[in-house]
């Protein structure tokens, strides 16, 4: 029986990537890019998808040639092969050719990459803080100045450890996201408390490191109102994959609303660094501050991780001297995973080192005061 090559390779084709096709017909950005939502995203998406469809026709002209060479050219149709080894024209066109088509590539994707840079002029300016594992904001300029706070992952414990059903944004939400207005540009400025962390939020194409001790910066301007969501793009550590990023985008009106919540809620829990607290006040809000931000190393019953993570209850910093336990929280621990505290408020870390140095076991009685924590700045 005489099998017709061509027409068998597009059965199989077809059959292989007709379940695909299907998918993408239904959602045409599932197997693709996220749909872009800036000028930024959208130059990205057209270039990735002008090099997939150069790639195609490289594909079929190649294998085509390839194929119809061996069908066509084969020992049993008998065949003479040509006996050459050199083409100067030949070589003159495939050198010629993938010259061209780089450049054609190049040029679109330096212009996007200047204006990817041009973080000039921006209507607001944020600082984004790469913690393990949380991001900090903190509005520096335009409305909403002065506003800062810590976005946590706010998936359920129990979708983690597989006890309940996994949610529809399951490991992409937080607590607190990214608030910004639409039509306006927002400069981010980048950077790390600790180790290496990288902002991306890939439907706003910015995807920058964060790295201790420099600056880097983004922006982007989105025009339609949304919930935005990326990760950590860096492996940063044992909870990497629990750093999301969360940015929703609203009205102006709607943005100016929030800023003056922002503001409100911020002078209702300011507290006066000389005020003096009980030891049982202290604890209660230091209990809730070790489970933000301790629990996930030192574990919920303060026992660490044998090896890894050092235990709380009965260990030599959390019985010892206030202020070694003070300045290990607020500086860390240089060659280890204690990465430094000192982004928390004065009530927050005099807190948590109460109920450290009263839980777990540990029953020293001394009561740290937002003062002395004062003081260590």
């Amino acid at each position: 029986m005489k099998i017709n090559v061509p027409s068998a390779l597009a059965g199989v084709m077809t059959y292989v990537t007709y379940p695909g096709l299907a998918m993408a017909a239904a959602d045409p950005y599932q197997l693709n890019l996220p749909e872009p939502q800036t000028a930024i995203a959208q130059q990205i998406y057209d270039q990735h998808m002008l090099v997939l469809w150069i790639c195609l026709a490289i594909f079929i002209g190649v294998f085509g040639v390839m194929f119809y060479s061996v069908v066509q050219h084969r020992k049993s149709k008998g065949y003479k092969a040509a006996n050459f080894h050199h083409s100067t024209t030949v070589e003159i066109i495939w050198t010629a050719i993938p010259f061209l088509i780089l450049i054609g590539m190049a040029f679109p994707a330096t212009k996007t990459v200047i204006a990817m840079k041009d973080t000039s002029n921006p209507d607001i300016t944020v600082k984004a803080t790469g913690y393990q594992w949380k991001w900090g904001y903190d509005y520096l300029t335009g409305e909403g100045e002065g506003i800062g706070f810590l976005s946590a992952l706010a998936t359920p414990k129990a979708q983690i450890e597989n006890a309940a059903p996994k949610g529809e944004n399951y490991l992409l939400e937080v607590d607190k996201p990214l608030v910004v207005p639409t039509g306006k540009k927002v400069r981010v400025l980048i950077t790390a408390n600790d180790v290496l962390h990288a902002w991306w939020v890939p439907a706003l194409g910015v995807k920058q490191d964060a790295i201790p001790g420099f600056i880097r910066d983004v922006w982007f301007n989105i025009e339609k109102p949304g919930t935005y969501r990326g990760q950590c793009a860096e492996l940063c550590g044992k909870e990497h994959g629990f750093m999301p990023i969360v940015v929703e985008a609203v009205e102006p009106e709607k943005y100016a609303a929030w800023v003056a919540e922002q503001k409100t809620k911020l002078a209702a829990v300011a507290v006066d660094v000389n005020k003096e607290f009980g030891l049982d006040e202290l604890k209660a809000k230091g209990e809730a501050v070790y489970n933000a931000n301790c629990a996930a190393c030192h574990q919920a019953n303060g026992q660490g991780v044998p090896g890894t993570f050092p235990a709380i209850a009965g260990s030599k910093v959390a019985t010892g001297p206030k202020d070694g336990h003070i300045n290990i929280v607020m500086n860390g621990k240089s060659g280890t995973a204690m990465a430094p505290f000192k982004h928390l408020s004065d009530v927050d870390i005099a807190s948590v080192i109460t109920y450290q140095r009263n839980s777990f076991g540990n029953s020293t009685g001394d009561a740290v005061q937002p003062s002395e924590i004062n003081q260590h700045r």
